[in-house]
């Protein structure tokens, strides 16, 4: 089969559904791949890159008459036109969004795979290029701000003064904001960071950020996407998106809710209230905006002097990685409805993968629309403890005071008949030392953390070095079986020594920077 790569006829589009790189693995999986000429000329991907990687660069038209169309964007009504019947096209569609769209293409007797409504599953998450634009648009929205804000992210001591780092506040932590907050952490930023799904804390904190709690009722989201908020969560939060973006330098807001208007998160007021100088850069612009006063696509400068960023082609601004990107999520995809390898594209609706993203059907003489799926069963909440598990991780009842004042009692009755019946006053000595040493032992490791046993008994251990010493006192003793039992004391002994040492040396070798 052959697929075609089209030029994007979106105005302003840098990105292109492939790459050079790309193009080599859809070759190896058996397609023929034919390019227009001048696709990727703004993704750093010029025709003669193509051609290096054993493809043709053709015209338009050879490019919409192929089996396989692949873009970027969707298809415009004059592209839909162009594309022949039983053609598959593959791009982002937005199906939730665009029943128009859907109906022109199921006329066509297309079929129609969307990229953007890959399910959200672990073995998806290849094929997922809303991840893979979002992790560039974060980064990129922290570029944007800087260079708005036109100050140093890092804070420095110098001889003309102090320079305070700048507070950066992200509201959504999903890939865009992880992406977001990573980035300015490395800029040397203070960063705080809120998100209504209180399972993202622990992400949000790994990546050099304080996670804002609000004092409200949080659930675990159930499909790793958040939701709209209750207007009990909407009253306690205002407060708190008013006090953080009041404080803060520059705010970026991520916050999206699938197939609804962006949620209304800083109001008129609250921008008002900000420091002139800084800086909102609005993710959510192209669905409305979260930030009062945002306009798709423009900068605008408040009265008081805060620059609201509502670009909507953040990703497309690092348009050769964006490009690889999707070209690799093309590519994963196109692995997985090409299972032989043969250059032959199958659709098998039992994988909830390709029945997701199949939002038109059209193999057979009359095309179908297979949106919206089935639902697919996935939680981003960690699964209930089985019962015996979560019978093993329940805490186990404390020892009573009359069970512990017994064993005391039975230990000291023990150790009196044994002192008692020994035959030697040698003996006592010996067994007195025994039984003290393990009360201080007891006593010494169990104060220890749990994190700190390992380097405690590495080094502790050497103490069997006093084993190995008494073992060799008694090799010259002329019994067989003292000389037996002295041998195997040495051989326990010394691995036990050179062991804990071995293991102190790694542990400390995983601190030690490379030469």
């Amino acid at each position: 089969m052959l697929i075609g790569i089209p030029r994007e006829s979106k105005p302003g589009e840098t990105l292109v559904a492939a790459t050079a790189k790309t193009v080599s693995q859809l070759t190896n999986l058996g397609y023929d791949v034919i390019v227009e000429s001048g696709a990727g000329v703004h993704a750093d991907q010029p025709d003669s890159a193509f051609m290096e990687a054993g493809v043709r660069v053709g015209t338009p038209e050879e490019v919409w008459a192929a089996d396989v169309v692949v873009k970027v964007n969707a298809p415009s009504d004059e592209e839909i036109g162009r594309l022949r019947q039983g053609a598959t096209i593959i791009s982002m569609m937005a199906p939730g969004r665009s029943p128009e769209l859907l109906e022109k293409l199921q006329a066509q007797g297309v079929t129609a795979l969307a990229m953007d409504a890959v399910p959200r599953i672990s073995r998806a998450q290849s094929m997922d290029v809303l991840s893979s634009m979002a992790n560039v648009a974060g980064y990129r929205a922290v570029v944007e701000s800087a260079h708005e804000f036109g100050r140093m992210f890092t804070g420095q001591v110098t001889a003309a003064g102090k320079i305070p780092p700048a507070r950066v506040f992200v509201v959504g932590a999903g890939v865009a904001g992880l992406a977001a907050i990573g980035a300015a952490s490395a800029m040397g930023a203070i960063v705080r960071a809120f998100d209504v799904r209180p399972e993202v804390a622990e992400q949000v904190e790994s990546m050099g950020a304080q996670f804002v709690h609000v004092d409200m009722e949080q659930e675990v989201s159930s499909d790793g996407y958040a939701k709209e908020m209750s207007e009990a969560q909407v009253a306690a939060t205002a407060a708190m998106y008013d006090e953080e973006a009041r404080a803060a330098d520059i705010v970026i807001t991520t916050a999206l809710i699938p197939g609804r208007p962006a949620p209304s998160l800083l109001t008129a007021e609250t921008v008002a209230g900000m420091r002139n100088g800084s800086v909102i850069v609005d993710m959510a612009a192209a669905n409305g905006g979260n930030a009062a006063g945002t306009v798709a696509d423009q900068k605008v400068v408040t009265d008081n002097g805060v620059t609201i960023l509502g670009y909507t082609d953040l990703a497309g601004r690092l348009a050769a990685q964006t490009s690889q990107l999707y070209g690799t999520n093309i590519v994963n995809l196109l692995k997985l409805l090409t299972p032989e390898k043969d250059g032959n594209l199958g659709l098998d609706f039992e994988d909830v993968v390709q029945r997701g993203i199949t939002v038109v059907d059209g193999r057979s003489e009359s095309a179908q629309i297979t949106w919206p799926p089935p639902a697919v069963q996935v939680s981003a909440a960690p699964a209930a403890a089985a019962p015996a598990a979560a019978a093993a991780a329940e805490p186990k009842a404390p020892m009573s005071a009359g069970t512990k004042v017994g064993l005391v009692l039975g230990a000291i009755g023990l150790f009196w008949l044994v002192n008692a019946l020994a035959p030697t006053d040698e003996l006592r000595r010996h067994f007195t030392v025994l039984m003290l040493s393990i009360v201080i032992g007891y006593y010494v490791i169990g104060k220890v953390a749990h994190a700190l046993h390992t380097p405690l008994m590495s080094v502790t251990n050497a103490i069997s070095g006093v084993v190995v010493v008494g073992a060799l006192l008694q090799v010259a003793a002329g019994d067989d079986l003292v000389l037996g039992l002295s041998l195997v004391a040495i051989l326990l002994a010394s691995i036990n020594v050179f062991g804990g040492f071995a293991v102190t040396r790694r542990m400390l070798a995983m601190f030690s920077k490379g030469a």
